[in-house]
């Protein structure tokens, strides 16, 4: 492994803040060099918080300089594949955040082009690392549960209830707001990943709760995103699947606990795993959840408690130690391609969406091979 630390240069000063910033920060043989944000003061007090040297002027600024080995995309969805296309041109490495894109058409071309580049390119589902998740991932290949038979995800939050939540790129779908990609994109990777097999068919119904939001200015504006969505899926048959149906159910406008949980059910028993990576088995005829030990894994300092945050404290670790080792993959990682599956998906579920009939899945132009 080179002595070299990789240098990272961040797009986005909100959600980056949060989850991207402490993660890198976290990890040996990192330093974050520059930051760059569609508010330069934002970027700034970001700056100022953690420490990084340099304050972009733009982001074509950041991708463009030498010294900056890794670009961090934390951006809403309508500027992924511009941000990505531009660093990938220049020989950089990209964690992109998801939804990967606006839809498969910008997925595909992203996908061609990272694969041309050579370099890493990885989407930012953290939860893949999660050491509950990843414990699931291994138990479902050795056939604990049988041949997997439904798929269901529960997705509960009231982040978006509030109807004095002022209007932002979230509440516009121009923009790639909603629940659909920002919740949505998350489900249908992890049921790829998890049970590997694809998702052939959709049904889909999105609503929006709150119409109306006033915007920083103080101007009522349309909400034109989803804070619901809900998903019936089927799945192909594969080597864990057989005859397999899903549904999800996301909602960022429930009141009560907040609860993300995903259930496998197999013809010999189930699995269930919660939030923070909390894993539970039960066999056919138990009639009760048994836990599952697993480790809940480390937490960046800096880092709210949670899964997604020790799941990117994991990640953030395995990309670096990657870059400094020379190589352009991460086992295990969601990559361009996996990214371009998902968004095939949502795009039939906004078809679904729209016509109020099942969609099939794959109707987009292949990637080249």
């Amino acid at each position: 492994m080179s002595d070299k630390a990789i240098r990272i240069g961040i797009i986005g000063a909100g959600f980056a803040r949060t989850t991207q910033i402490p993660g890198f920060k976290n990890c040996e043989g990192a330093r974050i060099v520059a930051i760059a944000s569609a508010h330069r003061e934002h970027a700034a007090e970001v700056a100022r918080e953690f420490g990084i040297e340099q304050v972009a002027d733009d982001w074509r600024g950041l991708v463009s300089r030498d010294d900056i080995d890794l670009v961090s995309i934390a951006t809403p969805p309508v500027t992924h594949c511009e941000m990505t296309l531009s660093a990938l041109s220049r020989g950089k490495a990209v964690l992109c955040e998801k939804p990967m894109a606006m839809n498969a058409d910008e997925a595909r071309q992203m996908t061609e082009r990272a694969r041309e580049a050579g370099v890493l390119a990885l989407i930012d589902h953290e939860l893949r690392f999660l050491p509950g998740r990843v414990k699931l991932h291994e138990l479902l290949r050795h056939g604990n549960i049988g041949k997997v038979r439904h798929a269901k995800l529960t997705f509960r939050s009231d982040s978006r209830a509030d109807v004095n939540r002022p209007w932002n790129w979230w509440s516009d779908k121009t923009q790639g707001g909603g629940a659909l990609g920002a919740i949505g994109s998350h489900v249908v990777d992890a049921f790829h990943w998890l049970l590997g097999a694809e998702i052939k068919e959709v049904a889909c119904n999105l609503a929006t709760h709150v119409r109306e939001r006033k915007d920083e200015s103080g101007k009522t504006r349309v909400v034109t995103t989803d804070d619901e969505a809900n998903f019936l899926l089927r799945f192909a048959d594969g080597e864990l699947t057989e005859a397999a149906t899903g549904n999800a159910s996301m909602s960022m406008i429930e009141a009560g606990k907040p609860e993300h949980r995903l259930e496998v059910f197999g013809s010999q028993g189930a699995f269930m795993i919660e939030e923070g990576g909390e894993l539970w088995k039960s066999h056919a005829g138990d009639g009760e959840w048994k836990r599952v030990e697993t480790d809940r894994g480390e937490l960046a300092k800096g880092m709210r408690d949670g899964g997604w945050s020790r799941g990117f404290t994991a990640y953030s670790r395995r990309i670096v130690e990657a870059l400094r080792a020379g190589r352009t993959t991460v086992q295990g990682a969601a990559t361009f391609a996996d990214g371009y599956r998902t968004q095939v998906v949502l795009n039939a579920a906004r078809r679904a969406d729209e016509s109020g009939c099942w969609a099939a899945v794959g109707k987009e132009r292949a990637l080249k091979t």
